[in-house]
């Protein structure tokens, strides 16, 4: 037993990431445990709304209410040879992430512990099934890690590492209009924090100017994006939409017609017996007024009327509602809203689109059915609660020990929980999926504070443990 105890204290302590060599290492092993899930199902897994950014990456048609970036992310990454391509890109850019904050918590962590953390990761949380996912969820927990690192450990990384993360996280923002969202609620509370700061609080300083050019290149790259496949400059068209069937669900928009109807003149007056009760059938069903007035580019105008009206008329509904709804999507993240058998929508694109993929994809597990997220989620939600509840306590501790550089960190993570759950909870409405694709990065928060690493990168003074690696 003591022979292969120091063997394993012997690996256990090899190759720390802050050697270039290991750090590399670290990157590339780390992309097939992402993918571990994706391996398994034997095809990266597919969401509904992959068929819709296939048909505009791939097929050159414009869709109003899916991301035109994430779209060309596709093709730019090798979509049309194999969406498993795509999967790797998406893998390979977490991992470096990942890797790059694990450098600058825990600077003299190793690369066999960074691996057990990923490979424990891959099963206690829902992080693989996103990793490998043909969605840009895969991307959420990315802008959040990755504004960190810019924000706090940007002038201890080398120039190459800033650039890269600095394009990450801009190509992640732009991916999806929620990461946009959430990367101005960051910046503007990274704003505060700088001024508060300046003021000779003893906080870690933080880096804004960095973090806000990656926001501006993001929304540059949508711009850009939508003039390719409109020709006009607009950021989006289906927000609107969106707020509006969220204010559909929780009642708003009925007492709005039910209070100004026939004098109002909305056109929706003469849908009021029809108006359907969630979101999801606001939106997606076929009969619903939404599809009668012919959807995003026909309803548009008269949402922003209603929406700005009902804030007029009840502003603490909206509020209520806004808060109850981000409660309700902080304490939703089962892993697996609705990755289930798709081919009855998704066959035709893949049939026209990519029809070299279709027995691939035909054939996965998930077409077959062969998924059952009861064992998983008894998992996966346990450690999500688990995690959140320890990383608000671990918070709590280091602010009363005013160990700020450990605070600091987990408080940002919290926040970006939050402002997930803000933003898909209030802004649209609430789905298990939308926190579920960033809760794991509460236990990769606790994963690194429990290593020897964190605790000896982050005392004393100084910018970070980061080591400024060539």
């Amino acid at each position: 037993m003591g022979g292969s105890g120091g063997r394993w204290e012997r690996w256990r302590h090899a190759w720390p990431l802050s050697q270039p060599r290991a750090e590399g290492a670290a990157v590339l092993l780390a992309i097939p445990i992402l993918l571990s899930i994706a391996i398994w199902n034997r095809f990266p897994l597919i969401f509904y709304d992959t068929g819709a950014y296939i048909l505009q990456g791939l097929g050159g048609a414009f869709v109003e209410e899916r991301s035109p970036v994430y779209s060309l992310f596709l093709p730019a990454t090798g979509g049309f040879l194999s969406l498993w391509l795509v999967a790797i890109a998406q893998a390979a850019m977490t991992a470096f992430v990942m890797v790059e904050t694990a450098r600058a918590l825990a600077p003299r962590a190793t690369l066999p512990v960074f691996l057990l953390i990923a490979a424990v990761l891959c099963v206690i949380t829902g992080m693989p099934w996103y990793a490998g996912q043909i969605e840009p969820d895969s991307f959420t927990a990315v802008v959040v890690l990755a504004f960190y690192l810019l924000l706090f450990h940007g002038s201890a990384l080398s120039r190459g590492r800033r650039i890269a993360l600095f394009l990450i996280a801009a190509v992640a923002i732009a991916c999806h209009p929620s990461h946009l969202v959430l990367a101005v609620g960051l910046i503007a509370c990274a704003l505060l924090y700088w001024i508060a700061a300046r003021r000779g609080i003893d906080w870690p300083p933080a880096h804004v100017a960095l973090p806000a050019l990656s926001l501006a290149l993001a929304v540059v790259l949508i711009v850009t994006a939508n003039f390719a496949f409109t020709g006009q400059i607009f950021i989006s068209r289906a927000g609107p939409s969106f707020v509006f069937a969220r204010l559909v669900q929780d009642g708003i928009v009925m007492r709005t017609l039910e209070d100004t109807c026939p004098q109002s003149g909305y056109r929706l007056c003469a849908y009021v017996n029809e108006m359907p009760r969630t979101a999801d059938q606001w939106m997606w069903d076929k009969d619903t007024p939404f599809k009668k007035l012919k959807g995003i580019e026909g309803t548009n105008a008269e949402s922003e009327r209603i929406i700005l009206d009902s804030l007029r008329r009840y502003p603490l509904m909206h509020v209520r509602t806004a808060a109850s709804d981000t409660a309700r999507q902080f304490s939703q993240f089962k892993t697996g809203d609705q990755l289930e058998p798709q081919e009855w929508v998704l066959y035709p694109i893949f049939k026209r689109l990519v029809p070299r993929q279709l027995d691939a994809y035909m054939h996965a597990r998930q077409q077959k059915g062969e998924f059952d997220f009861r064992r998983w989620n008894a998992i996966h939600v346990t450690v999500g609660w688990i995690s959140i509840i320890v990383l608000a306590a671990m918070l709590f501790f280091f602010l009363g020990a005013r160990r700020h550089r450990q605070a600091v960190f987990l408080g940002f993570i919290f926040l970006g929980l939050w402002g997930n759950a803000a933003v898909c909870g209030a802004l649209s409405n609430p789905h298990d999926r939308y926190q579920s694709r960033i809760v794991w990065i509460a236990s990769f928060a606790l994963a690194l504070s429990a290593s020897r690493g964190w605790r000896r990168g982050l005392r004393g003074d100084g910018e970070s443990g980061t080591p400024s690696a060539s």
